[in-house]
C-alpha cells in the first residue's frame, strides 16, 4: 500500500491480481431483464477481455418517467451472471440503503456516479455505510469540471478505510456545443493522475461520446494518457435499450473496438529514442525558460503602466486595449497553427495577472498616502 498526498492506495494488482491492463469493465447502461443481462454478459464471455461486468440496477435520471433500472431485483440477474461467467459485478449506488442491498446480494465493486460525486452529502452518506466493509469503490467524475470536488469524493471514501480505489473520468457537462455528449476536458484527469500517481485512473468513452461512433477515438485517447482502461457500455441488443441506446454497442462491436487500439508503453529501451527525446526535452525547457523569463520581464513593464495610469488618474482595465489585444494574437495565432481555446485561454490568464499587478501598484500607493 502506497500514500500520497491525503490518500491512502491499494495497488490493482493486489486485489484484482488476474486482470491484464488496460482493464476493460463492460455490461449495459441499466439493467432491463434477466434475459438482457445474461445474453449479455454471456457474449461479452466469449467475445472478449471483459474482467467485471457492470450493470445499472438503480438508474438516477434526469426527468421523472424514465428508465430508471430495475431495482432490487436485477441483483439477483447478477448472481447469475457470476455464477455463469466467473465475471465480477459492479453496480452504482446512491445512497445508503443502495450500498447495504448491493453487499447483501453479493456485489463484488461499487461505483459512484457523475450525479453523486458532485453531492458531498451524498457521497459521506455512502462513505458512513462503507465503514468497515472491505469492497473496492469506483468514483466517477462529478458533472461539474471541479477535480476539488473529485478529490473530495475520493478522500470521503478512502477516510471511511477502503483502499481499493478507481478513478473514472466520463467527462463534464459543459455550456460550449461540442460533439461530445460531455466535455472530455483531457487536463483534469491529467491533474488527477499527477496528484496522485497511484491512483488507478479508467476512461468512460461511452458517457464521453454519446455516440458509438466516437467511441474509439476517446478510447485510444485514454491509453494515450497512460490510463488503466475503460468502462464501456455493452448491450447484447443496443437498439431495443431503454436508456442510452446510441451509445452502447454489442459484444462483438466492442471486441473490434478493441482490437483495433494500439496500446502504447511508458517508455523505451531504445538507445537512440531516448537519446533524441532527451536533446528535445532539453529545447523544450530552454524555451520554457525563455518564456518565463519574457513573462516576468511583461509583468514589469505592467506594473509600469499601473503606476503611470495612477499618476494620470486613469482606470486600471482598459477594455478596448484588451479586445485589440485579443484579436490581434488570436490572428497571430491562427497563422502559426496554434489552437484558439489555447492561446485564448493563455492571453486571459496573462491578462488577469497584469491587471492585478497594476491594482497593487495603485493601492499600495493608496494605503501610504493615507498613511
Amino acid at each position: 500500500m502506497s500514500q500520497h498526498a491525503s490518500l491512502k492506495i491499494s495497488a490493482l494488482s493486489d486485489w484484482l491480481p488476474d486482470a491484464s491492463l488496460p482493464l476493460l469493465i463492460a455490461g449495459p447502461c441499466g439493467a432491463e431483464s434477466e434475459k438482457q443481462v445474461l445474453e449479455t454478459a454471456i457474449a461479452l464471455k466469449k467475445n472478449t477481455n471483459t474482467r467485471i461486468f457492470r450493470a445499472g440496477i438503480w438508474k438516477p435520471r434526469t426527468r421523472p418517467n424514465s428508465f430508471e433500472g430495475a431495482g432490487s431485483i436485477g441483483l439477483q440477474w447478477l448472481k447469475k451472471v457470476k455464477a455463469e461467467t466467473g465475471f465480477l459485478t459492479a453496480v452504482e449506488v446512491a445512497n445508503a440503503q443502495h450500498v447495504r442491498e448491493a453487499i447483501n446480494e453479493g456485489v463484488d465493486i461499487l461505483w459512484i456516479g457523475a450525479r453523486t460525486s458532485v453531492n458531498p452529502f451524498s457521497v459521506q452518506e455512502i462513505a458512513d455505510a462503507l465503514i468497515g466493509i472491505n469492497i473496492p469503490v469506483m468514483i466517477k467524475n462529478p458533472v461539474n469540471p471541479d477535480i476539488q470536488l473529485w478529490i473530495g469524493a475520493l478522500e470521503r471514501i478512502n477516510q471511511a478505510g477502503i483502499t481499493k480505489l478507481i478513478a473514472i473520468h466520463r467527462g463534464f457537462s459543459s455550456f460550449k456545443k461540442t460533439k461530445y455528449r460531455n466535455d472530455p476536458q483531457w487536463q483534469i484527469p491529467i491533474e488527477l493522475k499527477i496528484l496522485f500517481p497511484d491512483l488507478p485512473i479508467i476512461c468512460d468513452p461511452s458517457h464521453i461520446c454519446g455516440k458509438k461512433n466516437l467511441l474509439a477515438s476517446i478510447a485510444q485517447k485514454a491509453l494515450d494518457m497512460d490510463m488503466s482502461g475503460w468502462m464501456i457500455e455493452s448491450h447484447i441488443h443496443p437498439e431495443k435499450a431503454l436508456s442510452d441506446s446510441e451509445q452502447q454497442i454489442t459484444p462483438l462491436e466492442l471486441s473490434a473496438l478493441v482490437n483495433s487500439l494500439i496500446v502504447k508503453k511508458p517508455n523505451s529501451h531504445n538507445k537512440e529514442f531516448k537519446n533524441r527525446l532527451e536533446q528535445l526535452r532539453i529545447l523544450i525547457d530552454e524555451i520554457d525558460d525563455e518564456l518565463f523569463q519574457s513573462l516576468a520581464k511583461r509583468m514589469e513593464i505592467a506594473e509600469e503602466i499601473g503606476a503611470y495610469k495612477r499618476d494620470n488618474n486613469v482606470t486600471v482595465l482598459q477594455i478596448k486595449r484588451w479586445e485589440n489585444i485579443l484579436t490581434r494574437q488570436l490572428k497571430m495565432a491562427e497563422s502559426l497553427g496554434l489552437s484558439e481555446d489555447f492561446i485564448k485561454e493563455i492571453l486571459e490568464a496573462i491578462h488577469k495577472e497584469s491587471i492585478q499587478k497594476q491594482i497593487q501598484i495603485v493601492n499600495k500607493i493608496s494605503i501610504t498616502d493615507l498613511s
